[in-house]
């Protein structure tokens, strides 16, 4: 149950002054829905940041405007001059004892404009002058205010992001509102480091906001945001560390292996673990030997051997005379981790199956039964895996591929389908150390940030879309000397709004100019097609493999040396960098040929510049973060994974480990939050919504 002192910032945003049907469908829009699927809140609004701020301070006379400078002028309304003809402008003259200055107005109502601006009357008016023939004018002053309305102009106007329907002073009016229902709330945060921040209370921070006195306030940096996105970063670290508690709580079972599968997989690979790989399995066969439950995250660069080590995990628990499971998000990377391991699997008398959608019938029910009695020591899946009636005889650990593709409650099902299972969650994405905290905290990390040896590096190169004919060519050519393409297509079909080549029609194409050597793999062809349209690619009877992005992980064919990408411009600097590492997988020189259509912005540019100049996945996200921020670098909101309102980590980033140290030492001290501090951390908890650590603190 939450503090009912919370219930008016809970409560629907209806019930705030001005907010009817129509509004609160565009609030809708804006805010999305809340986590619970229902209408936008109060909190909402009070959590919608501005993102600037325009300044109404200046109060100069005519002759002192500047064009182009917002200024807020007294003036006594001289003339109306009505339009000659009926798309010319409404003016109106207005002066002060240094000038006169036209105000302009187009499709104007005249009996509005006499009503609003009276001949004789003083009236303050506010927008941004600009000079036309010679003289200063004003086009739709956005304030016309008496001296009554002056007084209530903020000096500061918020700007917020915004949908259609809603206007910046609406939704200043309206966080205003919800501002007068925020309840006296207790300090949750330390004095001492507010004092040495410099740092307002909570209530005064969220004021500063949405009613600021200089434009400075509103800024990311400024200290009432810096104070608010610290407190949204305090709860999310509180929470992941409950969880992890509540988890480790659980007591584990400890699994150790007595080596021989270990040693027969180590026998059959073709080359040695790296360095990263083998401090990565002692770190897992550790985490499995001790009492209390694994939470670990492999991060691993393209092609730096994630699909060995979770392999070797499993060998661990299969030893000890128990099941492991590898969950990935696309049939596709199963079957690709499927045909890694088994000969591995094979070699070590390791038993290996396969479940997703596509097993039907008897065959799924003879698999169930095999699963239940222990005759499969490893199953490799989809979400397949966690379905009711998929029941193992004794599971110990959980892979989940591919991670920000699941959310966490996924990952729990998965772990729920044995006793205490241990967990191991895998991404090639590598992730920015910040966000690793933010979205990962509950677990420790191991990053594999070594390539395998006698990787060579891919040659990347930009290529203008105007240069598409001389591509072909190469392409040609490079496929008579036996090499084999990927040619990857951002769109499955065309769409009227992006000139983007579809993968059907560069298919038809390139199918034009190589008759019978170009395949096709797309999202929208059902899994027995994909998987035919890939091995006629991996024998080579087709050389040209067109695809969208579903080739973009788990896709391994080492005879594949050369990669296209059309529109890369188009693509996120991670996709872009998990696409190249398709190739350069064998021991073939590879190149990568990124295609771009102008003209480039800023941020495309630096995207492909990036990837030109490294292959470093860690560098990669570092500026992929930079570039995006950090809710488009996890992926989507519906991960599950962390995506803030009001920290945004490209500018409060160095708060992330403070925040971590501050929830580490407050659940050392007071793990069930039972202190007045506690207590006042279980208000953050809920203001933030991580009500789900709150839930485990009654569960104990």
């Amino acid at each position: 149950m939450r503090d009912s002192r919370l219930d008016p910032l809970f409560a629907e945003a209806t019930a705030l002054p001005g907010v009817g049907p129509k509004v609160a469908k565009a609030l809708g829009r804006l805010l999305g829905p809340s986590p619970t699927g229902g209408e936008p809140r109060v909190i909402d609004l009070l959590l919608h940041a501005p993102t600037g701020a325009i300044d109404r301070r200046a109060r100069p006379k005519i002759a002192d405007l500047i064009a182009g400078e917002i200024a807020t002028v007294e003036v006594e309304v001289e003339r109306h001059q009505p339009p000659r003809s009926a798309r010319g402008p409404y003016r109106i003259v207005v002066a002060d004892e240094t000038g006169a200055i036209s105000l302009v107005f187009f499709k104007a109502h005249g009996p509005y404009l006499e009503r609003l601006l009276p001949v004789g009357e003083k009236r303050w008016v506010s927008g941004a002058p600009e000079v036309f023939d010679g003289s200063f004018q004003i086009v739709h002053p956005s304030h016309v205010l008496d001296a009554e309305g002056l007084a209530k102009l903020p000096p500061v106007e918020p700007t917020y992001p915004l949908v259609e329907g809603l206007t910046h002073g609406l939704i200043a009016k309206l966080a205003r509102a919800a501002l007068d229902r925020l309840p006296e709330l207790p300090e949750w945060q330390d004095e001492a480091f507010l004092a040495q921040r410099g740092f307002a209370g909570f209530a005064a921070s969220l004021n500063a906001l949405h009613r600021p006195n200089t434009p400075q306030e509103v800024a990311p940096e400024g200290p009432a945001l810096t104070r608010l996105a610290y407190d949204e970063l305090l709860a999310n670290q509180l929470a992941l560390q409950l969880v992890r508690a509540h988890m480790r709580r659980g007591s584990g079972r400890s699994s150790v292996g007595d080596g021989r599968m270990s040693r027969a997989i180590g026998a059959a690979l073709p080359f040695a673990l790296t360095g990263a790989q083998a401090r990565a399995v002692e770190a897992i066969r550790t985490d499995l030997a001790a009492p209390t439950r694994m939470l670990r995250l492999l991060q691993g660069d393209v092609g730096s051997g994630k699909t060995v080590v979770a392999l070797l995990a499993a060998a661990t628990v299969v030893e000890a005379g128990r099941q492991a499971a590898i969950m990935a998000p696309t049939e596709i990377l199963a079957r690709q981790h499927l045909a890694t391991l088994e000969p591995l699997a094979e070699a070590a008398g390791m038993r290996v199956a396969i479940l997703t959608g596509r097993e039907k019938g008897r065959e799924r029910t003879a698999a169930l039964q095999r699963l239940a009695a222990g005759e499969i020591d490893l199953l490799v899946g989809t979400h397949a895996l966690f379905q009711d009636d998929v029941v193992f005889r004794d599971l110990a650990l959980a892979v989940v591929d591919e991670q920000h593709k699941f959310g966490v409650r996924q990952r729990l099902a998965l772990a729920s389908k044995g006793a205490a299972v241990d967990v191991l969650v895998m991404t090639a994405t590598p992730i920015p150390r910040t966000l690793v905290l933010t979205a990962f905290g509950d677990m420790d990390h191991s990053a594999l940030d070594e390539k395998p040896p006698g990787r060579a590096p891919i040659d990347t190169r930009l290529v203008s879309l105007d240069r598409l004919d001389e591509t072909i060519g190469a392409i040609g050519r490079a496929m008579a000397s036996g090499a084999r393409v990927y040619w990857v297509c951002p769109l499955v079909e065309q769409s009227e709004t992006l000139d983007v080549a579809a993968a059907e029609d560069r298919f038809a194409a390139l199918e034009e100019a190589f008759p019978g050597k170009v395949g096709l793999v797309h999202g929208r062809m059902k899994g027995a097609e994909k998987d035919a349209a890939v091995e006629r690619f991996v024998s080579g009877e087709t050389p040209v493999l067109v695809a969208t992005t579903v080739i973009e992980v788990g896709v391994n064919v080492p005879e594949a040396t050369i990669m296209v990408i059309e529109h890369a411009e188009r693509f996120g600097l991670a996709q872009l960098h998990q696409l190249r590492g398709r190739v350069g997988r064998g021991a073939g020189r590879s190149t990568c040929l990124l295609l771009w259509k102008g003209p480039l912005g800023e941020t495309a540019r630096a995207r492909l510049e990036t990837l030109r100049d490294t292959e470093d996945g860690f560098i990669i996200a570092e500026k992929d973060l930079e570039l995006r921020g950090e809710g488009e670098v996890l992926g989507s909101r519906q991960s599950g994974a962390a995506v803030f309102r009001l920290a945004r980590i490209e500018a409060h980033g160095e708060l992330v480990r403070t925040a971590h140290a501050d929830a580490a030492l407050i659940l050392s001290r007071d793990p069930t939050l039972s202190t007045p501090r506690g207590e006042a951390l279980r208000l953050l908890l809920h203001l933030f919504e991580r009500d789900a650590a709150v839930r485990l603190l009654r569960a104990g």
